[in-house]
């Protein structure tokens, strides 16, 4: 069911929403003349009109019996914030040049997570346009927008949208995502979008007004549920299947990706993420092009990936947090929160090898067993990062890895993110080793609320036993520090970081055996007492080995990867702002090797062992 103000041309709009328990809804038209239009009730608790000389532009909000006006629960466009009225939108006044394009597949994927209002000064859609042919060339071919639905003020992380239909106003709305998107897909670039169908803003929320969009059967961090299988559910499950739709009918969008799916609580016959997925895949075979769906989710359940006709709910891809927490941990020696249950190169082995560490063991921070054996599943199935905007601004001060690992760290972790068999995620401004910090910040207008919040943050960081100064969320220079030193990009040692990542992405583009993300041709295994990984993957004559050590003081070693190998990369180089490889540039045999402190060393196949 099709839902919100669908401009169908020539002045006429078909107005629908869903309010089951009214008995009377009517479209109040606000500008730019005020007139009331009673709409019809049918069997499922919609109300429909169709009305004559609407205009695009034209502000609307719904009557609700004799209740106050409220914004449509589906607007396309909140002018006035999340408490004004809801604009009309025509979808079919852009003149897109896209018509040749068919999306970057999934396992060729670069993913570059940006949020608009902090990755130019502008904090605009249309303001990232001139950037896109510099991160096409250094290697990007998917942006991922953190979510951009309508939210309060003109800061915020975009999890506290109310409006997810609405491409946020102060970015440029409707009009500029879509010119953002376009001029994407001509620089070969796709777009994936960060949805949130676990909950909603506290501030401007109306949803309860109109249905049972909420169910108590459920708690979650953000209070009751989204009510995914209980009485009414299906107008709810509709809502959120047409927001997937509209973000690849109307905006070209190639993939989303939902955040925490965990707090998706479904026991019904059918997931509502397998309704999706299956909605999803239709839509692809209708239009020809594949339109992906990714997914973050905290169970390391395989449930979420497999195929539907395996039992699973089909999604095509999950962020693994897994990898991101061994990484950290092995980096920077952290322990508190959930860094407890992580820090060994045994796990990141498995990281590399399987995709989750924990596959049914128990968890000393969760206190229970926990995950799923993943060894089956395709390495493109995982999206991995070695920052992200959780991991980074979850922190107290929104420390970058830039901030707690040395120069020589950061380079580790470049290489073990472009090694892996999945799909590589760098957080903006990763590249060249950004220094301004990725904090939480909101604009609320409502006091008490942004008291709430500053409480909250609070909270949940002594979880993590941090100490230091409390950086306030509301205030505006909170949200000034993290906008991005672009210009840095081409100097010192940001410039060397940025070229050393572009050089992994070639080497990962041309090299066979890093190409294809293959788990059946892949050996992952760790020396434990001196922290040390060697990483073989490929067949045949195409094969690559790695030597990565995440000891703070070199190590003598002896590997045994047979054959002759060349060497292709070594992040201890000078050309790197490193000190100097002390490791062959032949490694024949098992010969005996040493290797510099938290450095990687990358070799190719040249002769099989004899």
């Amino acid at each position: 069911m099709k839902i919100g103000a669908d401009y169908l041309g020539d002045g006429r709009c078909e107005f629908t929403v869903w309010a089951p328990a009214h008995e009377e809804v009517a479209v109040q038209i606000v500008s730019p003349v005020q007139r009331l239009l009673p709409m019809q009730k049918d069997e499922w608790g919609y109300f429909k009109v169709l009305a004559e000389n609407i205009e695009p532009g034209t502000l609307y909000c719904y009557k609700l019996g004799a209740e106050a006006d409220r914004p449509d629960p589906a607007s396309h466009s909140q002018p006035k914030d999340v408490h004004g009225p809801s604009s009309v939108v025509d979808h079919t006044q852009m003149n897109w040049n896209d018509a040749d394009w068919s999306g970057i597949p999934l396992e060729e994927m670069i993913i570059y997570e940006l949020h608009v209002g902090t990755f130019t000064p502008e904090g605009t859609f249309e303001a990232i346009i001139p950037r896109l042919r510099e991160l096409h060339e250094f290697g990007v071919n998917a942006i991922e927008l953190m979510p951009i639905g309508q939210f309060p003020g003109n800061r915020n992380w975009g999890y506290d949208g109310v409006f997810p239909f609405a491409p946020q106003h102060s970015y440029g709305g409707s009009e500029g995502l879509k010119k953002l998107v376009d001029a994407a897909h001509q620089q070969g670039i796709s777009i994936i979008l960060d949805v949130i169908y676990n909950h909603f803003g506290p501030e401007g929320n109306y949803f309860s007004d109109y249905a049972p969009y909420f169910t108590n059967h459920y708690q979650t961090a953000w209070g009751n549920a989204l009510n995914f299988d209980g009485e009414y559910s299906y107008g709810v499950r509709n809502y959120f299947i047409e927001n997937a739709l509209y973000w690849f009918n109307n905006y070209h969008i190639d993939a989303l990706r939902l955040d925490a799916s965990d707090h998706l609580y479904d026991i019904g016959v059918k997931h509502f993420l397998q309704e999706l997925a299956e909605n999803v895949d239709a839509l692809s075979k209708k239009q020809g092009q594949k339109f992906y769906l990714t997914a973050e989710n905290d169970l390391s359940d395989t449930k979420i990936i497999r195929p539907i006709e395996s039992g699973g709910y089909g999604i095509d891809a999950q962020w693994n947090d897994a990898f991101h927490h061994c990484l950290h941990s092995l980096l920077t020696g952290e322990e508190s929160g959930y860094y407890e249950d992580y820090g060994t190169c045994e796990q990141m082995a498995k990281a590399f090898k399987q995709g989750f560490v924990y596959s049914g063991q128990y968890s000393p921070f969760r206190k229970k067993f926990h995950g799923s054996d993943s060894s089956a599943i395709p390495g493109h199935q995982f999206v991995v990062f070695t920052q992200n905007h959780d991991q980074v601004g979850n922190r107290a001060l929104g420390e970058r890895l830039t901030h707690l690992v040395s120069f020589k760290g950061l380079k580790l972790a470049a290489g073990v993110l472009m090694l892996a068999p999945n799909i590589p995620l760098i957080f903006m401004g990763e590249e060249y080793a950004e220094d301004a910090p990725f904090l939480y910040f909101v604009s609320h207008t409502d006091q008490k609320l942004v008291e709430v919040v500053r409480e909250g943050r609070k909270k949940d960081f002594a979880a993590f036993h941090i100490e230091g100064e409390f950086i306030d969320p509301f205030s505006t220079e909170t949200f000034q520090q993290c906008q991005l030193n672009w210009d840095k990009r081409q100097e010192g040692k940001h410039k060397v970081m940025r070229e050393f990542y572009q050089h992994l992405i070639q080497l990962r583009r041309t090299l066979p055996a890093l190409k294809q993300l293959d788990k059946e041709n892949l050996e992952a295994s760790a020396v434990e007492e001196d922290k040390l990984l060697f990483l073989r993957r490929g067949s045949s004559g195409d094969q690559i080995f790695c030597i990565m050590n995440f000891n703070k003081n070199k190590v003598t070693c002896k590997p045994s990867p047979g054959g002759i190998w060349r060497k292709i990369l070594d992040s201890s180089d000078e050309q790197w702002m490193g000190s100097g490889s002390t490791l062959p540039e032949k490694l024949i045999r098992e010969q005996e090797v040493t290797i510099r402190p938290q450095s990687f060393a990358l070799y190719e196949l040249e002769t099989l062992a004899t």
